[in-house]
């Protein structure tokens, strides 16, 4: 045979390897039918249509097929059919299901929806036990659309995001697909290997679409979206939701289906509504049409989210799996909104597999060698949902830009643009940046880095940073040089900072950091009070809580996780430290029975008196986080970490000054910490921070070397952190050189009792319980406990909290008012 021909045959033996077969289906209206799955009857092969109806179901063997067209709310369909040929067209209308009521025995006694949802809770446990170990094929599409984007947000320039918005500032901003091969084993058990991934307008992107992530399971108690949703069918749903069964119908098995219409109780609890169908006496889910809002979740610039799950009979296990899954999101804030889609398809199911000890790890996603340079025809064979007009216009755009962007011309013409200083630089920086060499030139505003404090006045800052990344943006390298001068006006001092830092990868997350010069810091150097509220509390309060001293120091540092979920930090640095004082009194509104304090927190009265006689040490910090049962998600340029639950976290610390120039000031520390946050389902969340230490030959040390605890005098509270704090302990009363130990708890509600008082319920707060308690030798105990509001606010706009804390030490109470601001890291 000619070589020619023996080529020509091999290209058609590989082109009919996959026969497909295309259609559209509709209603008998001729309506287009989004997400309706198609798959043969052995559950080999399965497709769903997309948004506009059309469908392609790829089969790689000839043969006769029974394809079942099956649609939540309509009739299902089969279709017997021959696949000799490349390519078959086969259209369907499906029938819209009739259901009706002429059989159920209605009581006057018993909802008949009730029982029907009463055995399938009954039955939970053990169906869901069916699914307790299998593999699949799993294909997922990711879509997100933005309308009416701004051209910048707080000065900064937008642009087009990627090519992704239009001249109406609307447009697809993100679009990608996966395939993968999924394994899953009860009770926490899972792997995903992602074989092929695609990101529309950048060939070298990986999707950030998970298996695990997406997976939404009714027939546990909660589904985690942020918050944790309580099924309809989970084991206490009747304080939830009330049901009416609206009909039955017969699916292709001959098995009676029940559809149920879910009724929250209370609309803001964490709750879904619209329809579960349950298969009688099996008390299985057939499909879901569930929706819920972002107040529900508590995510406010979330409006609706829509799922949809369908489920297909397994003869092989004997029950209903789940083979296609849509999730439909709105969002709107700040006078943006848009809208997308994660879609899900569930194929080749295997429930027997042969799982050993090695089957799964640590590792819970990654990828196979050049999952991102598959091209289109090798997704055009496999892609099991067709693409819409306005996915393939998406694909074609941005990948026809794609070269033209990664030119030297419109690289350097864009920066032309972007690099314009312009007035509103003076407020928010300044920024310049040549995107084809790849590097970053930033500079901060100096009016929004302006301070005032009783030892400097007013200060005025500038950070400034210069960032080389690598020519391949999908590398995590990177090094960087920065500097922040300061002056302060009334001590007049100019200080300096300045350093290098080099991060090597993002797998290990290697990072090496190389600093020095002149600064000024917080006696705490966890920095207890925020420098913006110091502003506020000392011109308008005159209380100077700020308490600061000055080092001249030159400082190496060193961090890298060594094993999974073993990361080490280490630094040694010289410090040359100076004692200071206040150098003004200015203030806006006088208060007559208030004045400032010194700088000294053990002499605040005394406002000449110096904290500490100026001397030199070296001090060396060794610490480390364990994080038992880390599991993670290998990304092939990094690592994703994820958090869990079910084991604490460990930290241990020693800290050593050495080579100080008096003796006295030489010590060491020792330190242990355990934090956990955990979930109880509908009942909230548990959290607690355990920490304790001791010093060793630390009698004469200098104070800010002293353990000093994160207290608080404002009662301005930061809203995300109150597991590290103290809310109304003095900055500085309880630090020590001696041994100590703390405790912190809070128990966040969520909607669990607030959600069932009337009234309350309506406002969508969250109540919280706290406790506090610190053990220093050398004090009498300190203890605090609290009850709070939190999601306080208006609308979309939840970024308050309120608590009402009392304090206790030795018989000495103290209460008040503290307002978080879950805003606070911004003010600074």
């Amino acid at each position: 045979m000619p070589a020619k021909l023996v080529f020509l045959f091999l290209v058609l033996s590989t082109l009919n390897t996959y026969s497909q077969i295309t259609g559209t289906v509709t209603d008998t209206n001729e309506n287009s039918l989004a997400y309706v799955n198609i798959y043969t009857e052995d559950g080999r092969y399965g497709t769903t249509t997309n948004k506009n109806g059309q469908y392609e179901l790829k089969i790689n063997k000839r043969g006769n097929y029974s394809l079942v067209f099956q649609f939540l709310g309509y009739k299902t369909e089969k279709k017997s059919i021959n696949v000799q040929d490349f390519q078959r067209q086969l259209d369907i209308s499906l029938t819209a299901e009739t259901t009706n009521l002429e059989e159920v025995q209605v009581s006057a006694e018993e909802n008949p929806a009730n029982a029907i949802i009463r055995n399938t809770i009954a039955a939970r446990k053990e169906n869901a036990a069916k699914l307790e170990a299998y593999t699949a094929d799993y294909y997922s599409r990711g879509l997100w659309r933005i309308k009416n984007a701004p051209e910048k947000i707080l000065g900064q320039e937008i642009g087009d995001l990627g090519g992704g918005l239009d001249s109406t500032r609307s447009g697809i901003v993100y679009l990608s697909e996966t395939i993968s091969k999924i394994s899953y084993r009860k009770p926490d058990d899972f792997k995903e290997k992602i074989i092929a991934s695609k990101v529309s307008g950048n060939d070298n992107g990986f999707s950030l679409n998970s298996a695990q992530e997406s997976y939404f399971s009714f027939y546990e108690n909660t589904l985690k979206i942020n918050s944790e949703m309580v099924s309809p069918i989970a084991s206490y749903a009747f304080n939830y939701y009330n049901y009416k069964l609206e009909g039955t119908f017969f699916d292709d098995n001959g098995n009676l289906i029940n559809k149920i219409k879910v009724i929250p109780k209370r609309v803001k609890d964490r709750v879904f509504s619209g329809y579960i169908y349950i298969v009688e006496d099996l008390w299985q889910i057939f499909g879901v049409a569930l929706k819920t809002t972002g107040e529900a979740v508590q995510i406010p610039p979330i409006e609706t989210l829509n799922f949809k799950q369908d489920y297909r009979f397994s003869e092989e296990n004997g029950f209903y799996i789940q083979i296609s899954q849509t999730v439909d999101f709105k969002f709107s804030m700040f006078g943006v909104s848009g809208d997308g889609r994660f879609t899900a398809v569930y194929s080749n199911y295997n429930f027997n597999p042969q799982f050993d000890n090695s089957s799964f790890g640590a590792e819970i996603l990654s990828f196979a060698d050049a999952a991102n340079k598959k091209d289109s025809t090798y997704w055009e064979r496999l892609r099991p949902v067709p693409l819409t007009k306005e996915e393939l216009n998406d694909y074609v755009k941005k990948d026809s830009i794609q070269e033209l962007r990664d030119s030297k011309p419109y690289k350097d013409s864009i920066d032309a643009v972007r690099n314009k200083f312009e007035v509103t630089d003076l407020l928010f920086g300044y920024s310049h940046q040549n995107s084809f060499k790849n590097n970053y030139f930033n500079i901060s505003s100096p009016l929004f880095e302006t301070h005032f404090n009783t030892v400097q006045g007013w200060n005025i800052s500038s950070n400034i940073s210069f960032r080389q990344n690598p020519e391949d943006e999908n590398s995590p390298a990177f090094w960087r040089i920065f500097a922040k001068p300061t002056y302060g006006f009334s001590d007049d001092r100019f200080r300096l900072t300045g350093g290098f830092q080099k991060r090597f990868n993002t797998r290990s997350k290697a990072f090496l950091s190389v600093s020095g010069g002149v600064e000024t810091k917080q006696v705490n150097d966890n920095k207890p009070i925020s420098e913006r509220i110091n502003d506020i509390t000392s011109l308008f309060f005159e209380r100077n809580y700020l308490k600061l001293y000055e080092r001249s120091f030159a400082k190496i540092a060193y961090q890298q996780e060594f094993f999974n979920g073993v990361f080490l930090i280490g630094n040694l640095v010289y410090e040359d430290r100076n004692a200071l004082v206040n150098h003004t009194d200015q203030v806006i509104t006088p208060n007559k029975h208030v004045s400032y304090t010194a700088n000294n927190p053990l002499q605040p009265y005394n406002s000449g008196s110096l904290l500490f006689k100026d001397h030199q040490l070296f001090k060396l910090d060794l610490r480390a986080r364990i994080r038992f049962g880390q599991k993670y998600m290998s990304y092939p340029n990094r690592k994703y970490t994820i958090n869990t639950d079910k084991y604490p976290t460990l930290y241990l610390g020693y800290e050593k000054a050495l080579g100080a120039n008096e003796g006295r000031y030489n010590f060491d520390q020792f330190n242990v910490a355990i934090r956990q946050d955990i979930s109880f389902g509908n009942k909230g969340e548990f959290g607690y921070n355990l920490n304790a230490g001791t010093f060793l030959n630390a009698k004469e040390i200098a104070f800010v070397d002293y353990k000093h605890f994160a207290g608080n005098q404002t009662r301005i509270g930061n809203g995300m952190n109150y597991l590290q704090r103290f809310n109304l302990l003095p900055y500085y009363a309880l630090s020590t050189n001696k041994t100590y130990a703390e405790a912190h708890a809070e128990q966040h509600f969520n909607g669990w009792v607030l959600g069932k008082v009337p009234f309350l319920n309506k406002l969508n707060y969250n109540l919280v319980l706290g406790a506090n308690a610190l053990y220093t030798q050398d004090q009498k105990p300190y203890s605090e406990f609290s009850v709070g509001l939190d999601n306080l606010g208006f609308g979309k706009y939840r970024l308050l909290r309120l608590d009402y804390v009392v304090s206790n030490q030795d018989g000495h109470r103290e209460a008040a008012f503290i307002f978080g601001l879950k805003f606070l890291g911004v003010l600074d």
